[in-house]
């Protein structure tokens, strides 16, 4: 089993090369896409057997937290012209090479075979305490991204950004009501792992918190651009750890029922 999900890691990373024929660094996409595989190892052993729900799983963490925030947030604070003048065929790309990304994993888990029979069964909350729990996780990520991007900004990268506060303040407390929405669609999109892990809520909690980090941070930034140097990178994947990482394991807790998580399952039940 050990070198099944070797394998799995190893050969994902292959999938971010399709990024790195149009813009080089084809070690450092390579290293991304080991990173980022690694991430799902959680989802491929203890999530959906099928393809279509591995697929689901993964999509729903690539297409929102790699893709979706991270592109808005650029479009909101970069001003520059690789940003700015084509924004959704940015977009559209992006999108692509994810799903690529997506399809070749849910291939993989399937065709090494390394989803476990046995685990934990899941209990859910009812619809209407899961959707308050979602709010509450959108308002702790409005708290970590104060605490913590104050912190880092101070401290770390106002050089960078001299004119953030002035980007900032025109949009009062719209700003506020952006980043609620950001963890919002971020728990969102592990909603679908946080369900479906056949493992305990402590081990989902942490797989949710570096599902978020790794796909909206550490993966993405491990690639050299032209708009951040290495030192830059750097500092912005710490600063996400605390806010993606925190954001996750927060959901985890709040949205796995204590008890439920613990309970063991036999095969015949989880099949069923």
């Amino acid at each position: 089993m050990k070198l099944r999900v070797a394998l799995y890691c190893v050969l994902g990373g292959l999938s971010m090369l399709l990024p790195a024929m149009a813009t080089g660094h084809v070690l450092w996409w390579y290293l991304s896409g080991l990173v980022l595989t690694a991430a799902f190892v959680p989802v491929a052993m203890f999530g959906p057997r099928s393809i279509v729900g591995q697929l689901g799983v993964i999509l729903s963490v690539l297409f929102i937290v790699t893709v979706l925030t991270t592109w808005s947030e650029a479009l909101l604070f970069v001003k520059v012209p690789a940003i700015q003048d084509h924004p959704f065929r940015n977009l559209a790309g992006e999108m692509f090479a994810y799903l690529v990304v997506g399809v070749a994993l849910a291939l993989l888990a399937r065709a090494l075979n390394i989803n476990r029979q046995n685990g934990k069964l899941v209990v859910r909350h009812s619809v209407a305490t899961a959707a308050a729990m979602l709010m509450v996780c959108g308002l702790a990520y409005m708290v970590y991204y104060l605490v913590f991007g104050a912190i880092t900004y101070q401290y770390f990268t106002k050089p960078y950004y001299p004119h953030a506060a002035e980007l900032v303040a025109p949009l009062g407390i719209w700003f506020w009501a952006i980043q609620i929405g950001r963890g919002f669609l971020m728990t969102l999109a592990v909603l679908p792992a946080i369900y479906t892990l056949r493992l305990t809520r402590g081990k989902v909690a942490i797989s949710a918190g570096l599902l978020i980090w790794v796909a909206g941070g550490l993966a993405p930034l491990l690639v050299p651009n032209e708009l951040m140097g290495s030192t830059q990178r750097f500092i912005h994947i710490v600063e996400i750890f605390t806010q993606n990482f925190t954001l996750g394991v927060t959901a985890g807790l709040l949205l796995r029922p204590k008890h439920g998580a613990e309970t063991n399952s036999k095969p015949m039940a989880v099949a069923a």
